[in-house]
Protein backbone atom coordinates (compact mmCIF):
# COMPACT_ATOMS: atom_id res chain seq x y z
CA UNK A 1 0.00 0.00 0.00
CA UNK A 2 1.56 3.53 -0.77
CA UNK A 3 0.56 7.10 -0.20
CA UNK A 4 -1.15 8.74 -2.81
CA UNK A 5 -2.76 12.07 -3.08
CA UNK A 6 -3.67 11.83 0.56
CA UNK A 7 -5.14 8.68 0.00
CA UNK A 8 -4.27 5.23 0.94
CA UNK A 9 -2.83 3.45 -2.78
CA UNK A 10 -3.76 -0.57 -2.82
CA UNK A 11 -1.62 -2.63 -5.37
CA UNK A 12 -1.29 -6.10 -4.01
CA UNK A 13 -4.44 -7.26 -5.66
CA UNK A 14 -4.73 -8.69 -8.88
CA UNK A 15 -8.66 -8.70 -9.17
CA UNK A 16 -10.96 -6.97 -7.10
CA UNK A 17 -14.26 -7.94 -7.23
CA UNK A 18 -17.32 -5.70 -6.93
CA UNK A 19 -20.40 -7.59 -5.46
CA UNK A 20 -20.51 -10.57 -3.25
CA UNK A 21 -23.11 -12.54 -4.45
CA UNK A 22 -23.01 -16.18 -5.79
CA UNK A 23 -21.55 -14.54 -9.10
CA UNK A 24 -18.83 -12.20 -7.27
CA UNK A 25 -17.92 -15.72 -4.42
CA UNK A 26 -17.71 -17.57 -7.55
CA UNK A 27 -15.26 -15.45 -9.43
CA UNK A 28 -13.01 -14.95 -6.86
CA UNK A 29 -12.66 -18.61 -5.95
CA UNK A 30 -12.15 -19.37 -9.73
CA UNK A 31 -9.65 -16.40 -9.87
CA UNK A 32 -7.69 -17.38 -6.79
CA UNK A 33 -7.44 -20.60 -7.67
CA UNK A 34 -5.85 -19.94 -11.22
CA UNK A 35 -3.32 -17.74 -9.55
CA UNK A 36 -4.53 -14.10 -9.04
CA UNK A 37 -4.72 -12.30 -5.64
CA UNK A 38 -8.23 -11.56 -5.12
CA UNK A 39 -10.49 -8.93 -3.28
CA UNK A 40 -13.82 -9.06 -2.65
CA UNK A 41 -16.05 -5.94 -1.62
CA UNK A 42 -19.70 -5.53 -0.78
CA UNK A 43 -21.61 -2.48 -0.01
CA UNK A 44 -24.41 -4.30 1.84
CA UNK A 45 -23.56 -4.54 5.97
CA UNK A 46 -25.41 -8.27 5.69
CA UNK A 47 -25.80 -10.99 3.14
CA UNK A 48 -28.74 -10.50 1.17
CA UNK A 49 -31.92 -12.20 2.16
CA UNK A 50 -34.35 -13.73 1.73
CA UNK A 51 -32.93 -15.78 -1.54
CA UNK A 52 -34.46 -15.02 -5.03
CA UNK A 53 -33.20 -17.92 -6.33
CA UNK A 54 -34.03 -21.45 -5.47
CA UNK A 55 -32.83 -23.51 -8.49
CA UNK A 56 -29.05 -25.15 -9.04
CA UNK A 57 -28.40 -26.72 -12.26
CA UNK A 58 -26.68 -29.59 -13.24
CA UNK A 59 -23.80 -27.89 -15.24
CA UNK A 60 -23.46 -25.28 -12.25
CA UNK A 61 -22.51 -28.11 -9.82
CA UNK A 62 -20.60 -29.63 -13.15
CA UNK A 63 -18.31 -25.88 -12.98
CA UNK A 64 -18.23 -25.39 -9.07
CA UNK A 65 -17.09 -29.01 -8.36
CA UNK A 66 -13.63 -28.60 -9.48
CA UNK A 67 -13.74 -25.27 -6.72
CA UNK A 68 -13.87 -28.37 -3.73
CA UNK A 69 -17.62 -26.52 -2.63
CA UNK A 70 -20.03 -29.40 -4.47
CA UNK A 71 -20.56 -31.97 -1.42
CA UNK A 72 -21.19 -28.78 0.86
CA UNK A 73 -23.49 -27.78 -1.65
CA UNK A 74 -25.44 -30.76 -1.72
CA UNK A 75 -25.39 -31.55 2.11
CA UNK A 76 -28.20 -28.92 2.68
CA UNK A 77 -30.01 -29.19 -0.91
CA UNK A 78 -32.73 -31.64 -1.85
CA UNK A 79 -31.23 -33.49 -4.67
CA UNK A 80 -34.26 -35.37 -5.54
CA UNK A 81 -37.38 -32.78 -5.53
CA UNK A 82 -40.90 -33.91 -6.56
CA UNK A 83 -43.52 -31.56 -8.10
CA UNK A 84 -47.12 -32.15 -7.81
CA UNK A 85 -48.31 -29.90 -11.47
CA UNK A 86 -52.18 -28.75 -10.49
CA UNK A 87 -53.62 -28.25 -14.23
CA UNK A 88 -57.41 -27.53 -13.26
CA UNK A 89 -58.62 -30.38 -11.34
CA UNK A 90 -55.95 -32.46 -12.23
CA UNK A 91 -52.71 -33.08 -10.64
CA UNK A 92 -49.40 -34.63 -12.59
CA UNK A 93 -47.08 -35.53 -10.08
CA UNK A 94 -43.23 -35.89 -11.17
CA UNK A 95 -39.97 -36.12 -9.37
CA UNK A 96 -36.71 -34.49 -11.08
CA UNK A 97 -33.87 -36.82 -9.47
CA UNK A 98 -32.13 -39.70 -11.82
CA UNK A 99 -32.83 -38.12 -15.30
CA UNK A 100 -31.54 -39.82 -18.48
CA UNK A 101 -28.41 -37.54 -18.19
CA UNK A 102 -25.35 -40.84 -17.81
CA UNK A 103 -22.86 -38.04 -18.95
CA UNK A 104 -22.97 -36.07 -15.54
CA UNK A 105 -22.56 -37.26 -12.05
CA UNK A 106 -25.56 -34.62 -11.11
CA UNK A 107 -28.64 -35.64 -13.01
CA UNK A 108 -31.10 -33.57 -11.41
CA UNK A 109 -33.03 -30.37 -10.65
CA UNK A 110 -31.19 -28.93 -7.28
CA UNK A 111 -33.52 -27.41 -4.70
CA UNK A 112 -31.75 -24.81 -3.20
CA UNK A 113 -31.54 -21.42 -1.55
CA UNK A 114 -29.35 -18.43 -3.29
CA UNK A 115 -28.36 -17.90 0.61
CA UNK A 116 -27.01 -21.00 1.41
CA UNK A 117 -24.94 -21.51 -1.88
CA UNK A 118 -23.54 -17.64 -1.00
CA UNK A 119 -22.56 -19.27 2.56
CA UNK A 120 -20.69 -22.17 1.32
CA UNK A 121 -18.84 -19.59 -0.70
CA UNK A 122 -18.03 -17.48 1.56
CA UNK A 123 -17.00 -19.83 4.19
CA UNK A 124 -14.37 -21.22 0.93
CA UNK A 125 -13.08 -18.49 0.02
CA UNK A 126 -12.41 -17.17 3.42
CA UNK A 127 -10.74 -20.67 4.19
CA UNK A 128 -8.56 -19.85 1.50
CA UNK A 129 -7.53 -16.57 2.84
CA UNK A 130 -10.34 -13.85 1.07
CA UNK A 131 -12.76 -12.32 3.67
CA UNK A 132 -15.87 -10.07 1.41
CA UNK A 133 -15.57 -6.83 3.24
CA UNK A 134 -18.91 -5.63 3.83
CA UNK A 135 -19.96 -1.78 3.84
CA UNK A 136 -17.29 -1.41 1.37
CA UNK A 137 -19.05 0.86 -1.76
CA UNK A 138 -17.19 1.10 -5.25
CA UNK A 139 -17.67 4.95 -6.20
CA UNK A 140 -15.71 5.14 -9.05
CA UNK A 141 -13.71 2.86 -11.63
CA UNK A 142 -11.92 3.62 -14.54
CA UNK A 143 -9.83 1.66 -17.30
CA UNK A 144 -6.38 3.32 -17.39
CA UNK A 145 -5.11 1.11 -20.21
CA UNK A 146 -2.56 -0.93 -18.59
CA UNK A 147 -4.62 -1.82 -15.98
CA UNK A 148 -7.59 -0.38 -13.63
CA UNK A 149 -7.93 2.03 -11.21
CA UNK A 150 -11.23 1.99 -8.43
CA UNK A 151 -11.75 5.00 -5.80
CA UNK A 152 -13.69 2.50 -2.68
CA UNK A 153 -15.64 4.22 0.51
CA UNK A 154 -15.99 2.20 3.73
CA UNK A 155 -16.26 2.81 7.48
CA UNK A 156 -12.37 2.99 7.19
CA UNK A 157 -12.51 6.21 4.89
CA UNK A 158 -11.73 6.36 1.35
CA UNK A 159 -9.50 4.27 -0.51
CA UNK A 160 -7.73 4.39 -3.96
CA UNK A 161 -7.00 0.96 -5.80
CA UNK A 162 -4.82 0.13 -8.69
CA UNK A 163 -5.29 -3.32 -9.77
CA UNK A 164 -5.00 -5.17 -13.15
CA UNK A 165 -8.69 -5.95 -13.65
CA UNK A 166 -11.98 -4.70 -11.85
CA UNK A 167 -15.32 -7.13 -11.99
CA UNK A 168 -18.96 -5.96 -11.72
CA UNK A 169 -20.56 -8.82 -9.80
CA UNK A 170 -23.22 -6.11 -8.44
CA UNK A 171 -26.69 -6.53 -10.01
CA UNK A 172 -28.42 -5.22 -12.51
CA UNK A 173 -27.89 -1.48 -10.90
CA UNK A 174 -24.29 -2.08 -11.97
CA UNK A 175 -22.21 0.63 -10.10
CA UNK A 176 -18.97 -1.08 -12.34
CA UNK A 177 -20.98 -0.42 -15.57
CA UNK A 178 -22.21 2.66 -15.20
CA UNK A 179 -18.61 3.47 -14.59
CA UNK A 180 -17.66 2.00 -17.85
CA UNK A 181 -20.23 3.73 -19.76
CA UNK A 182 -21.50 0.49 -21.11
CA UNK A 183 -24.83 0.87 -22.03
CA UNK A 184 -28.23 -1.92 -22.04
CA UNK A 185 -30.82 -3.39 -24.10
CA UNK A 186 -33.81 -4.02 -21.57
CA UNK A 187 -37.33 -3.16 -21.36
CA UNK A 188 -39.27 -4.07 -18.67
CA UNK A 189 -41.96 -6.50 -18.27
CA UNK A 190 -45.75 -6.03 -17.88
CA UNK A 191 -46.20 -8.73 -15.38
CA UNK A 192 -44.08 -9.06 -11.77
CA UNK A 193 -43.26 -11.17 -9.65
CA UNK A 194 -44.58 -11.89 -5.68
CA UNK A 195 -42.61 -13.26 -3.27
CA UNK A 196 -43.39 -14.67 0.00
CA UNK A 197 -43.08 -16.32 3.30
CA UNK A 198 -46.12 -17.72 4.83
CA UNK A 199 -47.39 -20.78 6.73
CA UNK A 200 -50.25 -22.49 5.16
CA UNK A 201 -53.20 -25.27 6.83
CA UNK A 202 -53.43 -28.06 5.59
CA UNK A 203 -50.26 -28.39 3.69
CA UNK A 204 -47.24 -29.74 4.96
CA UNK A 205 -43.94 -28.97 3.70
CA UNK A 206 -42.98 -32.70 2.96
CA UNK A 207 -46.19 -32.64 0.74
CA UNK A 208 -43.18 -31.22 -1.76
CA UNK A 209 -43.25 -28.11 -4.49
CA UNK A 210 -46.66 -27.45 -5.76
CA UNK A 211 -47.31 -25.49 -9.13
CA UNK A 212 -50.78 -24.12 -9.85
CA UNK A 213 -51.61 -23.02 -13.59
CA UNK A 214 -54.53 -20.89 -14.51
CA UNK A 215 -55.87 -18.23 -16.59
CA UNK A 216 -53.66 -15.70 -14.54
CA UNK A 217 -50.52 -17.03 -14.22
CA UNK A 218 -48.58 -19.54 -12.37
CA UNK A 219 -47.68 -19.96 -8.64
CA UNK A 220 -45.36 -21.73 -7.09
CA UNK A 221 -45.18 -23.32 -3.43
CA UNK A 222 -41.64 -24.40 -2.41
CA UNK A 223 -41.14 -26.11 1.00
CA UNK A 224 -37.92 -23.87 1.15
CA UNK A 225 -39.11 -20.41 3.05
CA UNK A 226 -36.73 -18.66 5.22
CA UNK A 227 -38.99 -17.33 7.62
CA UNK A 228 -42.20 -19.63 7.25
CA UNK A 229 -42.36 -23.28 6.03
CA UNK A 230 -43.91 -22.27 2.45
CA UNK A 231 -41.86 -19.69 -0.04
CA UNK A 232 -44.63 -18.50 -2.22
CA UNK A 233 -43.80 -17.11 -5.77
CA UNK A 234 -46.82 -15.86 -8.67
CA UNK A 235 -46.54 -14.06 -11.74
CA UNK A 236 -49.24 -11.27 -12.09
CA UNK A 237 -49.90 -8.16 -14.13
CA UNK A 238 -47.55 -5.81 -12.69
CA UNK A 239 -49.99 -3.27 -9.92
CA UNK A 240 -47.28 -0.56 -11.28
CA UNK A 241 -45.66 2.35 -9.55
CA UNK A 242 -42.92 -0.18 -7.92
CA UNK A 243 -40.26 2.01 -8.76
CA UNK A 244 -37.65 0.88 -11.64
CA UNK A 245 -35.09 -1.15 -9.00
CA UNK A 246 -35.47 -4.06 -11.45
CA UNK A 247 -35.01 -7.63 -9.54
CA UNK A 248 -35.20 -6.37 -6.32
CA UNK A 249 -37.92 -6.74 -3.24
CA UNK A 250 -39.94 -3.34 -3.43
CA UNK A 251 -42.99 -3.27 -1.34
CA UNK A 252 -45.22 -6.05 0.44
CA UNK A 253 -48.15 -7.57 -0.65
CA UNK A 254 -50.84 -7.35 2.13
CA UNK A 255 -52.12 -10.70 3.10
CA UNK A 256 -55.27 -10.43 1.30
CA UNK A 257 -53.78 -10.37 -1.79
CA UNK A 258 -51.80 -12.96 -1.14
CA UNK A 259 -54.68 -15.04 0.18
CA UNK A 260 -56.67 -14.30 -3.29
CA UNK A 261 -53.35 -15.35 -5.56
CA UNK A 262 -53.95 -18.59 -3.97
CA UNK A 263 -57.99 -19.09 -4.25
CA UNK A 264 -57.40 -17.94 -8.04
CA UNK A 265 -54.66 -20.67 -8.41
CA UNK A 266 -57.52 -23.47 -7.06
CA UNK A 267 -55.76 -23.97 -4.11
CA UNK A 268 -57.43 -24.20 -0.45
CA UNK A 269 -54.69 -23.45 1.38
CA UNK A 270 -55.07 -20.80 4.22
CA UNK A 271 -52.63 -18.64 4.96
CA UNK A 272 -51.87 -19.38 8.68
CA UNK A 273 -49.24 -17.12 8.91
CA UNK A 274 -47.47 -14.53 6.96
CA UNK A 275 -43.86 -13.70 7.74
CA UNK A 276 -42.35 -11.67 5.11
CA UNK A 277 -43.59 -10.83 1.34
CA UNK A 278 -42.19 -8.61 -1.49
CA UNK A 279 -43.32 -7.62 -5.22
CA UNK A 280 -40.44 -7.98 -8.05
CA UNK A 281 -40.72 -5.90 -11.21
CA UNK A 282 -39.13 -7.99 -13.57
CA UNK A 283 -36.87 -6.47 -17.03
CA UNK A 284 -35.09 -8.79 -19.07
CA UNK A 285 -31.69 -6.99 -20.59
CA UNK A 286 -28.26 -7.72 -21.30
CA UNK A 287 -25.07 -5.02 -22.02
CA UNK A 288 -24.13 -4.10 -24.76
CA UNK A 289 -20.80 -5.05 -23.68
CA UNK A 290 -19.00 -7.42 -21.20
CA UNK A 291 -15.94 -5.66 -21.01
CA UNK A 292 -14.03 -2.49 -21.85
CA UNK A 293 -10.47 -2.51 -21.34
CA UNK A 294 -9.52 -3.73 -18.33
CA UNK A 295 -13.37 -3.40 -16.75
CA UNK A 296 -15.62 -6.79 -16.95
CA UNK A 297 -18.97 -7.50 -16.26
CA UNK A 298 -20.74 -11.13 -14.58
CA UNK A 299 -24.09 -12.02 -13.80
CA UNK A 300 -26.94 -9.85 -13.51
CA UNK A 301 -24.51 -6.58 -14.02
CA UNK A 302 -24.13 -8.11 -17.76
CA UNK A 303 -27.63 -9.65 -18.26
CA UNK A 304 -31.11 -9.96 -16.39
CA UNK A 305 -34.36 -12.70 -17.16
CA UNK A 306 -37.51 -13.53 -16.31
CA UNK A 307 -37.50 -16.19 -13.39
CA UNK A 308 -38.59 -18.74 -16.22
CA UNK A 309 -35.90 -22.09 -16.14
CA UNK A 310 -34.25 -20.49 -13.19
CA UNK A 311 -31.55 -18.84 -15.12
CA UNK A 312 -30.10 -16.25 -13.20
CA UNK A 313 -27.93 -17.36 -10.26
CA UNK A 314 -27.23 -20.34 -12.93
CA UNK A 315 -25.52 -18.12 -15.62
CA UNK A 316 -24.19 -15.81 -12.95
CA UNK A 317 -21.75 -18.64 -11.60
CA UNK A 318 -21.51 -20.01 -15.47
CA UNK A 319 -20.35 -16.55 -16.28
CA UNK A 320 -18.19 -16.28 -12.92
CA UNK A 321 -15.87 -19.57 -14.19
CA UNK A 322 -15.26 -18.71 -17.78
CA UNK A 323 -13.73 -15.36 -16.97
CA UNK A 324 -11.91 -16.00 -13.48
CA UNK A 325 -9.27 -18.63 -14.34
CA UNK A 326 -8.89 -16.23 -18.04
CA UNK A 327 -7.83 -13.15 -14.56
CA UNK A 328 -6.48 -15.98 -13.21
CA UNK A 329 -3.74 -16.44 -15.94
CA UNK A 330 -3.84 -13.79 -17.41
CA UNK A 331 -2.42 -12.06 -14.18
CA UNK A 332 0.49 -14.46 -13.41
CA UNK A 333 1.33 -14.80 -16.88
CA UNK A 334 4.88 -13.33 -18.13
CA UNK A 335 4.78 -9.89 -19.48
CA UNK A 336 6.47 -9.59 -22.61
CA UNK A 337 5.67 -13.63 -24.03
CA UNK A 338 2.27 -13.22 -23.36
CA UNK A 339 -0.49 -11.28 -25.01
CA UNK A 340 -3.55 -11.44 -22.52
CA UNK A 341 -6.01 -9.74 -25.27
CA UNK A 342 -7.28 -12.83 -27.34
CA UNK A 343 -7.64 -14.39 -23.80
CA UNK A 344 -9.51 -11.44 -22.23
CA UNK A 345 -11.25 -10.72 -25.35
CA UNK A 346 -13.22 -14.42 -25.14
CA UNK A 347 -15.24 -14.11 -22.30
CA UNK A 348 -17.46 -11.84 -23.95
CA UNK A 349 -17.28 -13.76 -27.50
CA UNK A 350 -18.29 -16.72 -25.55
CA UNK A 351 -20.33 -15.59 -22.71
CA UNK A 352 -22.90 -13.05 -24.47
CA UNK A 353 -23.40 -15.20 -27.00
CA UNK A 354 -25.12 -17.87 -24.64
CA UNK A 355 -26.58 -14.86 -22.93
CA UNK A 356 -28.33 -13.86 -25.97
CA UNK A 357 -29.69 -17.54 -26.23
CA UNK A 358 -30.64 -17.54 -22.96
CA UNK A 359 -32.79 -13.84 -23.28
CA UNK A 360 -34.76 -15.83 -25.69
CA UNK A 361 -35.66 -18.85 -24.07
CA UNK A 362 -36.48 -16.94 -21.02
CA UNK A 363 -38.36 -14.54 -22.51
CA UNK A 364 -40.70 -17.39 -24.79
CA UNK A 365 -40.57 -19.23 -21.53
CA UNK A 366 -42.17 -16.29 -19.15
CA UNK A 367 -45.01 -15.45 -21.93
CA UNK A 368 -46.38 -18.89 -21.52
CA UNK A 369 -45.87 -18.94 -17.74
CA UNK A 370 -47.49 -15.38 -17.01
CA UNK A 371 -48.36 -13.25 -20.26
CA UNK A 372 -51.90 -12.07 -18.96
CA UNK A 373 -52.08 -12.04 -22.88
CA UNK A 374 -55.66 -14.29 -24.45
CA UNK A 375 -53.62 -17.10 -26.12
CA UNK A 376 -51.26 -17.84 -23.18
CA UNK A 377 -54.07 -17.31 -20.71
CA UNK A 378 -56.18 -19.74 -22.82
CA UNK A 379 -53.40 -22.01 -22.96
CA UNK A 380 -53.21 -22.40 -19.02
CA UNK A 381 -56.34 -22.13 -18.23
CA UNK A 382 -57.84 -24.29 -20.42
CA UNK A 383 -55.49 -26.01 -22.77
CA UNK A 384 -53.06 -27.52 -20.39
CA UNK A 385 -55.97 -29.07 -18.40
CA UNK A 386 -57.28 -30.66 -21.30
CA UNK A 387 -53.76 -32.32 -21.81
CA UNK A 388 -53.29 -33.16 -18.29
CA UNK A 389 -53.78 -36.77 -18.88
CA UNK A 390 -51.26 -36.89 -21.76
CA UNK A 391 -48.49 -35.44 -19.35
CA UNK A 392 -47.21 -38.06 -17.58
CA UNK A 393 -47.03 -40.03 -20.63
CA UNK A 394 -44.56 -37.34 -22.14
CA UNK A 395 -42.48 -36.64 -18.73
CA UNK A 396 -42.23 -41.08 -19.14
CA UNK A 397 -40.53 -40.02 -22.41
CA UNK A 398 -37.02 -39.82 -20.20
CA UNK A 399 -34.68 -38.53 -23.06
CA UNK A 400 -37.34 -36.12 -24.42
CA UNK A 401 -37.19 -34.54 -20.34
CA UNK A 402 -33.59 -34.97 -20.62
CA UNK A 403 -33.23 -32.85 -23.53
CA UNK A 404 -34.91 -30.17 -21.91
CA UNK A 405 -33.06 -30.29 -19.46
CA UNK A 406 -29.93 -30.23 -20.56
CA UNK A 407 -30.87 -27.07 -22.90
CA UNK A 408 -31.82 -24.89 -19.45
CA UNK A 409 -29.25 -26.07 -17.70
CA UNK A 410 -26.67 -24.89 -20.28
CA UNK A 411 -25.40 -28.53 -20.88
CA UNK A 412 -25.73 -27.74 -24.46
CA UNK A 413 -23.80 -24.64 -24.67
CA UNK A 414 -20.43 -24.98 -26.87
CA UNK A 415 -17.61 -22.23 -27.65
CA UNK A 416 -16.74 -23.50 -31.20
CA UNK A 417 -16.64 -20.06 -32.93
CA UNK A 418 -13.98 -18.91 -29.90
CA UNK A 419 -10.06 -18.09 -30.55
CA UNK A 420 -9.34 -20.30 -27.58
CA UNK A 421 -11.08 -23.50 -29.44
CA UNK A 422 -8.37 -25.11 -32.16
CA UNK A 423 -8.23 -28.30 -33.80
CA UNK A 424 -4.58 -29.86 -34.31
CA UNK A 425 -3.41 -31.76 -36.98
CA UNK A 426 -4.44 -34.28 -37.70
CA UNK A 427 -7.57 -33.71 -36.55
CA UNK A 428 -8.77 -36.04 -33.82
CA UNK A 429 -12.14 -37.74 -34.38
CA UNK A 430 -14.79 -39.49 -32.58
CA UNK A 431 -14.04 -36.55 -29.19
CA UNK A 432 -15.68 -33.49 -28.33
CA UNK A 433 -14.82 -30.54 -30.67
CA UNK A 434 -13.17 -27.37 -29.64
CA UNK A 435 -15.48 -25.57 -27.10
CA UNK A 436 -17.50 -28.29 -26.00
CA UNK A 437 -18.26 -29.71 -22.93
CA UNK A 438 -16.17 -32.35 -22.20
CA UNK A 439 -18.76 -35.00 -21.08
CA UNK A 440 -18.84 -37.16 -18.04
CA UNK A 441 -17.70 -40.60 -19.18
CA UNK A 442 -15.88 -43.87 -17.55
CA UNK A 443 -12.51 -44.26 -18.01
CA UNK A 444 -9.57 -46.47 -16.77
CA UNK A 445 -6.41 -44.73 -15.84
CA UNK A 446 -3.89 -47.28 -14.97
CA UNK A 447 -6.88 -49.53 -12.63
CA UNK A 448 -10.49 -49.76 -11.83
CA UNK A 449 -12.80 -47.49 -14.39
CA UNK A 450 -13.44 -44.15 -12.53
CA UNK A 451 -15.75 -40.81 -13.75
CA UNK A 452 -13.56 -38.11 -15.70
CA UNK A 453 -14.48 -35.22 -14.23
CA UNK A 454 -13.63 -36.61 -10.82
CA UNK A 455 -10.42 -37.21 -12.15
CA UNK A 456 -10.36 -33.24 -13.32
CA UNK A 457 -12.08 -32.13 -10.13
CA UNK A 458 -9.16 -29.50 -9.48
CA UNK A 459 -8.12 -26.29 -11.12
CA UNK A 460 -5.98 -25.95 -13.71
CA UNK A 461 -5.88 -27.32 -17.20
CA UNK A 462 -5.89 -30.76 -17.99
CA UNK A 463 -4.06 -32.73 -20.91
CA UNK A 464 -6.15 -36.04 -21.81
CA UNK A 465 -3.92 -38.61 -23.45
CA UNK A 466 -5.24 -41.83 -25.73
CA UNK A 467 -3.77 -44.97 -24.84
CA UNK A 468 -0.91 -45.15 -27.42
CA UNK A 469 -0.28 -40.79 -27.51
CA UNK A 470 3.08 -39.42 -26.99
CA UNK A 471 3.35 -37.76 -24.21
CA UNK A 472 3.73 -34.13 -24.52
CA UNK A 473 6.29 -31.51 -24.26
CA UNK A 474 7.22 -30.71 -20.71
CA UNK A 475 4.78 -28.87 -18.47
CA UNK A 476 6.45 -25.60 -16.64
CA UNK A 477 3.12 -24.67 -15.70
CA UNK A 478 1.81 -27.07 -12.37
CA UNK A 479 -1.43 -25.51 -13.32
CA UNK A 480 -1.38 -28.16 -16.01
CA UNK A 481 -1.90 -31.98 -15.60
CA UNK A 482 -1.18 -34.64 -17.81
CA UNK A 483 -3.67 -37.68 -17.76
CA UNK A 484 -3.48 -41.04 -20.19
CA UNK A 485 -6.55 -42.77 -20.78
CA UNK A 486 -5.68 -46.86 -21.17
CA UNK A 487 -9.41 -47.33 -22.17
CA UNK A 488 -9.56 -45.11 -25.04
CA UNK A 489 -7.33 -46.21 -27.97
CA UNK A 490 -5.46 -43.85 -30.17
CA UNK A 491 -2.86 -41.82 -30.56
CA UNK A 492 -5.07 -38.35 -29.79
CA UNK A 493 -4.93 -35.89 -26.96
CA UNK A 494 -7.66 -33.65 -25.66
CA UNK A 495 -6.78 -30.43 -23.54
CA UNK A 496 -9.32 -29.30 -21.65
CA UNK A 497 -9.62 -25.81 -20.42
CA UNK A 498 -10.67 -25.13 -16.66
CA UNK A 499 -14.16 -24.49 -17.11
CA UNK A 500 -14.78 -28.09 -18.36
CA UNK A 501 -14.61 -26.99 -22.30
CA UNK A 502 -12.41 -28.90 -24.75
CA UNK A 503 -9.89 -25.75 -26.13
CA UNK A 504 -7.83 -28.16 -27.78
CA UNK A 505 -7.20 -31.66 -29.57
CA UNK A 506 -5.40 -33.30 -32.14
CA UNK A 507 -5.42 -36.72 -33.35
CA UNK A 508 -1.72 -37.83 -33.39
CA UNK A 509 1.21 -35.74 -31.82
CA UNK A 510 1.29 -32.00 -32.62
CA UNK A 511 3.69 -30.16 -29.51
CA UNK A 512 3.62 -26.93 -31.83
CA UNK A 513 0.36 -26.97 -31.97
CA UNK A 514 -0.23 -27.73 -28.45
CA UNK A 515 2.26 -25.50 -27.56
CA UNK A 516 0.84 -22.74 -29.10
CA UNK A 517 -2.38 -23.26 -27.62
CA UNK A 518 -1.03 -23.77 -23.62
CA UNK A 519 0.80 -19.98 -25.24
CA UNK A 520 -2.28 -18.69 -26.35
CA UNK A 521 -4.15 -18.93 -22.51
CA UNK A 522 -1.17 -18.18 -20.23
CA UNK A 523 -0.60 -22.14 -19.52
CA UNK A 524 2.76 -22.63 -21.17
CA UNK A 525 5.96 -22.99 -22.17
CA UNK A 526 6.94 -20.42 -19.44
CA UNK A 527 5.88 -20.85 -15.27
CA UNK A 528 3.72 -18.49 -14.00
CA UNK A 529 5.53 -15.51 -12.46
CA UNK A 530 4.51 -12.40 -10.34
CA UNK A 531 5.27 -9.47 -11.81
Amino acid sequence: MVAHSGRDVTTAVDVLVVGAGTTGLSLALQAHAHGARVRVVERRLEQFRPSRALIVHPRTLEVLRPLGVTDALLESADTAPRVHLHLGSRVVDTGLADLALPDTVFPHLTLMRQTDVETVLARTLADRGVTVERGTELLTARDDGDGAHAVLRSRHGVEEVRCPFVVGCDGPASAVRTCAGIGWHGRPYAEEVVLSDLDLDGTPPDAGAQVFAGRRGLLFLFPLGERAAWRLLATRASAGGAGRDFGQPGAAVPEAELQRLLNDAGTTARIERLAWSARVPLQCGLARRFRRGRLFLAGDAAHTYSPATGQGMNAGIQDAVNLGWKLGFAASGSPGEFDAEVLLDSYEGERRAAAHRRLLLTHTAFWAEASTGQLPSWLRAVAAPRAAPAVPVLLGRRRLVAEAVRVISQLRVNYRHSPLSVEGTPPLRGAPRPGDRLPDAAVSVGGPAQRLHGLLARPGVHLLLQRDAAPPPDMADPRVTVLRLWNSPGRGLVAVRPDGHVGFRCGAADPAGLTGWLSLIGAAPFPPVRP
